[in-house]
């Protein structure tokens, strides 16, 4: 099962840094540091799938750093949700799939995305009119830890805390760099479980790389009846490249020519 979910992570790696190479974008290390949270989502935890994304008890999934797409996008075509070839359009002029997550047309995005410090508000809406109608869906939504410097989030915390939205579920892709620097050179977040613990929130922090690690909270939730859950998942920046890990400088830099090769060659792939 774990080789399954590890393969699946890789997978998302090499269709990540594919699409970035192809359509000469940015965010190529967001994408990597988040690879084994969403294989799990989507391997072992989420009951939805490209059968049910009508279906009203459906979990839901919101990918809050929607700048990081590129995986969410290479995880749904991974599960079915859509064909593969649709990921050479990506961030390309007429393409289907946006640089940004977009849910227009594009099976599996539950809302559109990229605006950061939205996707957690999204969440407890969702979440709670879950609540009033007594559906039994899970809101999971993946955060990145910049948008953790955003007043909006706080609410958001705030607001799931005291509606007791314990099928709600945060999970924070802490690589500890966002767009311009270190977290703790910009707005030092540290202890970030502290903090969301503090605002009322169930909270267990995790190796956000390892599988077992994920999947053993994210199968556990709600950690504490009434109470919302975050999972602090600590991650590396740029996580399966060598030369990509923990460098600011793969916030936007593209991967092209030698690069390009190297990357996917330490990927187990060709170009």
């Amino acid at each position: 099962m774990s080789a399954d979910v590890q393969e699946l992570a890789r997978r998302i790696r090499v269709r990540a840094v594919r699409m970035t190479n192809r359509g000469k974008s940015s965010h190529v290390g967001s994408n990597l540091s988040m690879a084994e949270l969403l294989a799990v989502l989507y391997h072992d935890v989420l009951r939805v799938g490209p059968d049910t994304l009508r279906d009203p008890d459906r979990d839901r999934f919101i990918l809050s750093k929607g700048h990081a797409c590129a995986g969410l996008y290479a995880v749904l075509a991974e599960r079915g949700f859509f064909p593969a070839e649709w990921l050479d359009s990506f961030y390309v002029d007429g393409g289907r799939l946006a640089g940004h997550a977009t849910a227009n047309g594009v099976p599996g995005v539950e809302v559109s995305t990229g605006s950061l410090g939205h996707g957690l508000g999204m969440a407890c809406g969702m979440a709670l009119a879950g609540k009033f109608d007594g559906r039994p869906y899970r809101v999971f939504t993946l955060l990145s830890d910049g948008e953790c410097d955003e007043g909006s989030t706080w609410e958001a915390v705030l607001f799931a805390a005291h509606h007791r939205l314990d099928n709600l579920v945060a999970i924070v892709d802490y690589n500890k760099i966002q767009s311009l620097g270190h977290v703790k050179e910009v707005l030092d977040l540290d202890p970030l479980g502290g903090k969301w613990q503090s605002f009322g929130w169930a909270v267990r922090e995790i190796d956000g790389h390892d599988v077992d690690h994920v999947r053993d909270a994210l199968t556990a939730v709600p950690f504490e009846a009434g109470r919302p859950s975050c999972v602090v998942a600590h991650t590396v920046k740029g996580k399966g490249v060598s030369f990509m890990e923990d460098r600011l400088l793969w916030h936007y830099r593209t991967p092209a020519g030698d690069e390009f090769t190297a990357a996917l060659a330490e990927l187990g792939e060709r170009p």
